[in-house]
Order: C-alpha cells, then structure tokens, then sequence
C-alpha cells in the first residue's frame, strides 16, 4: 500500500526517554521532539548530567515541550518510548542494567556498531547480528525496533535547520512498532519513518553508517536517504 502520513496514529501524549541524551544524536533527537511539542526525557548514569543537558535543551529556541533529566533507570520507567543513544562500546552493559524499568516499553535502538581506522569508518561484526538485535535478546519483554541510524546529529541540534529531508529505516518483528515511530519521526518536519524489514535486516541498515559518513567526509555534507515510490 501506498505511504499515507495520514494513517499514523497520534502520538503526541507520548513521553519519550532518551537513553544517551546527554550525547550529540540523543540531544539532538530530544532537541527536535520537544520544538514538536513531545514531553522528553534526558537519561544519563549520571542524574546531574542529564538535568543540565535538559536545561539546555530546555533554553533553545522552538522548544515548547517539557524537557526534564534523570538517572537512566528513572526516565525509562517513567516513559512510554525509550530511545537507546549511546556509544557502542557501552551497548549490552547499559542495556542489560536497563532490562527491568524497560519491560513492556517500546524501544528503539539507534546505535551504530562502528570502527575507524586510517581508511575511515567501517562496520562492526556483532555475535547477535546488529545492536538492536542485541538489544532484543537482552530485553525480551520489552517490544524493540531500530530506528534513526542515518539522522545527522549536527543539523538535528541546528536551530537554524528547520526541515530535514530524509527518511527514517525502521526495523522490527512488531508492525505495529513501525507506525508509531513513524508518527515520532513525522512530528520533525521533512522526516520520515519507513518499514526497513525484521530485525535480521537491522545489520544492513545500522552498516550503511558507515557509507554515508564516508560520503560525508568526502562532500562536506550532512547526507541522509530517501526512499523513492512510496
């Protein structure tokens, strides 16, 4: 069927906790839901760390949502989308500490696994096929899906940016999952969320990271992608 922005369901009462906020993409996104009006949490293993982050969030410009910080497990019991933002090398241990305020949230995995060397950024092995395959091991009663890998952090965080033109590959086993962070993803203008296929293809997406910073490295840009006939 034909994409139809018209079909997402409402999402606007959501809380959504962002695990790794105080971190360029985590700011970012929190940046961008709370100028949609999207009530945010700020998570961080340290609580002062998330607090100062929200305030910051809070002053920039367009933000007309509540913006509030708090230790990670706090923010994640306290919200309905819990977004994971952190560094690679922290993944499975920040995860699996998170595994009970998590059960029965919805949990997106935006976590590239990256390495550089001197020929550039090049993708990872992971045992369990990608983060947030990893991610859905380590959390079984939680609903998991992969999203927002190839947003850039820079023009996320740029009050000066107002559109961003590009969509958003989601992967997950629950259908259902793929229309509400589509709806998330619909509320920053220019932005969409597009079913990327189940968790087994999550590896593919998460890997084409690697691509674009290459091609940003190359053209000075802030690439993203677009998905064509739908």
């Amino acid at each position: 069927m034909p994409y139809d922005a018209d079909a997402l369901p409402d999402v606007s009462g959501l809380t959504v906790a962002i695990i790794g906020g105080t971190g360029d993409q985590g700011r970012g996104l929190a940046y961008r839901l709370a100028c949609a009006g999207q009530r945010v949490l700020i998570g961080s293993r340290v609580a002062e760390r998330a607090d100062t982050a929200a305030k910051e969030i809070s002053a920039m410009p367009g933000v007309t949502a509540a913006v509030e910080g708090g230790a990670n497990p706090d923010v994640s019991a306290a919200a309905d989308v819990v977004v994971i933002a952190v560094p690679w090398e922290g993944h499975r241990a920040t995860v699996e500490s998170l595994r009970e305020p998590l059960a029965g949230k919805v949990v997106v995995d935006c976590v590239n696994p990256l390495g550089f060397d001197k020929q550039g950024p090049f993708a990872l092995t992971v045992e369990e096929g990608s983060a947030v395959e990893q991610a859905a091991a380590l959390l079984p009663d939680s609903r998991v899906c992969g999203a927002f890998h190839h947003v850039s952090a820079p023009l996320l965080i740029d009050p000066a940016v107002e559109r961003m033109e590009l969509d958003v590959l989601i992967c997950t086993e629950d259908r259902e999952l793929v229309g509400i962070v589509a709806a998330l993803a619909s509320r920053i203008p220019g932005m969409r969320g597009v079913y990327g296929g189940r968790l087994r293809n999550a590896h593919q997406v998460e890997a084409l990271t690697a691509n674009l910073i290459a091609v940003n490295r190359r053209y000075k840009a802030h690439a993203g992608i677009r998905v064509t006939d739908i």
